[in-house]
């Protein structure tokens, strides 16, 4: 009887908090530019606390044939994880689709992210630290990681207003400091919450996004239209609780 109660209650402790990290879901969203790009962001890869195998982003990429995968930072926490990046982006590189990337808070915890920058870029990711690339008719704006003060909000000045403005950057609290305007922007950092507990960004403090309720999906500011990933890797606890791992298609 007691071997019973413990293996149903490992059984449950897996179900609520392991499933979750294994059970990709694709979300969707979409702003009317007109333009026909459709963009597959990945954020939070967190190699060392990553369940999402590769192969199933490779499946999902010829499926959806995106035109753009952005990569929305952290991709490691630790010097000696850069080493299994290669890996997990050799089957995105295969896909043939032009890869673009941000860095994310966690990545700047390492005390030199030059060996990080060199694997992404030698695995075929653009890095764009405040920079923009004109791509397919849009402006794509990378704004480097907010959380850690590496930003640096001119590079959306003197942009062609007539050319839909689409940026990708790591924290979404940026929003909140952004005075030019922009169509969409997408981030991640938050995990969706990771646990989803109703005091949680009460009792850590994740901004004042995050302590407002604002933690996941689509929403609007003043300057335009943003979206926060739950991302597919997990920060500390190598769990989620009623958060499953996402990766999101933004349809424009």
């Amino acid at each position: 009887m007691i071997l019973t109660l413990i293996i149903v209650l490992v059984a449950l402790l897996y179900a609520a908090f392991i499933t979750p990290t294994y059970w990709l879901k694709v979300e969707r969203s979409s702003a009317p530019l007109r333009t026909g790009v459709k963009i597959l962001q990945i954020s939070d890869i967190h190699i060392e606390r990553n369940r999402i195998k590769p192969e199933r982003l490779a499946r999902l990429i010829r499926k959806e044939r995106p035109t753009l995968i952005c990569l929305t930072g952290d991709f490691v926490d630790y010097e000696d994880s850069i080493r299994l990046l290669p890996a997990f982006l050799h089957p995105l590189r295969q896909s043939g689709v032009p890869i673009y990337a941000v860095l994310g808070n966690h990545d700047y915890f390492l005390s030199d992210v030059s060996g990080l920058l060199e694997v992404l870029q030698n695995n075929g990711v653009v890095v764009l630290r405040n920079q923009v690339r004109q791509v397919h008719g849009v402006q794509l704006v990378g704004i480097d990681d907010f959380c850690s003060r590496h930003h640096d909000l001119a590079v959306l000045q003197d942009l062609d207003p007539t050319r839909p403005i689409i940026v990708i950057t790591h924290d979404p609290t940026i929003v909140l400091y952004l005075r030019h305007r922009y169509d969409y922007l997408m981030a991640g950092h938050l995990h969706g919450k990771q646990f989803a507990v109703p005091w949680l960004f009460k009792v850590k403090d994740f901004g004042p996004l995050a302590r407002a309720g604002i933690y996941k999906g689509r929403h609007r500011s003043a300057q335009g239209l943003y979206y926060i990933s739950k991302g597919i890797g997990q920060s500390g606890f190598n769990a989620r609780f009623l958060v499953r791992s996402e990766v999101t298609i933004h349809q424009f």
